[in-house]
């Protein structure tokens, strides 16, 4: 990794700040954002991208997206690369260590914002990773765009599911992600833990011409979700 990302600091910056984190498999690369100042709220939420194989990164551009609508929110933001990715060390390990990268992020942002709740959002892969480690993490809310809820080799079936505000998101044109598989495993959910789930019409994968219609979705079902505005 360059010489050139700095460490991880050991305060949330008060600007835009790349840097490299130690992690399980080797340094990180990691970038965190302040939310807008005028409706900052007591919240840090972490972003996973899709999957590492397919060209996935923190600079894909429903992550962009969706970290542009949390931080809009409220919310002070991370995104990094998994294990293998761009400039964080280490080989791709099928979700298993990709949590532990995960793990390793929220340890970080738990310091650098001391009481903070934690929100984590996650795209394709980066939602059953999310969704994965929500419960031992002890998320405070949870956003799921299009979770492969089946096929791709992702079991869902043993997650221990959180209690905790939820949206999941849902192309319902999905080329690689089976809508109807999606809509039944949310159906299956109890109903005490069971998503908000918002469908998109003619809407692919990847947001195709409708990432705008994604950032309104997600800021309109977080507003209501605590905790409030921080005081001035």
């Amino acid at each position: 990794m360059s010489d050139l990302l700095p460490s991880a600091p050991e305060h949330f910056p008060a600007e835009t700040l790349s840097f490299a984190l130690a992690g399980p498999a080797g340094k990180l690369e990691c970038e965190a954002k302040p939310a807008d100042a005028d409706v900052s709220r007591d919240v840090v939420a972490v972003i996973c991208h899709p999957l590492s194989t397919e060209g996935g990164s923190m600079h894909n551009k429903v992550v962009t997206m969706v970290e542009r609508a949390l931080r809009e929110s409220g919310a002070d933001t991370v995104v990094f690369n998994f294990r293998s990715v761009g400039r964080s060390e280490g080989e791709f390990d099928h979700g298993n260590g990709e949590g532990e990268d995960l793990a390793t992020v929220v340890a970080w942002a738990r310091k650098a914002r001391p009481g903070a709740a934690l929100w984590l959002a996650g795209f394709s892969f980066g939602s059953y990773v999310t969704l994965r480690n929500a419960v031992r993490l002890d998320a405070r809310a949870l956003i799921s765009i299009a979770p492969p809820a089946a096929g791709r080799g992702w079991d869902f079936g043993p997650i221990d599911l959180p209690r905790v505000p939820w949206l999941v998101v849902m192309g319902d044109a999905d080329e690689i992600v089976e809508p109807q598989a999606v809509y039944d495993w949310v159906e299956s959910i109890p109903e005490d833990q069971r998503p908000q789930l918002v469908k998109m019409e003619d809407t692919s994968h990847f947001f195709h011409r409708r990432l705008m219609d994604l950032r309104g979705a997600i800021k309109h079902a977080v507003k209501d979700w605590p905790p409030e505005p921080r005081q001035a």
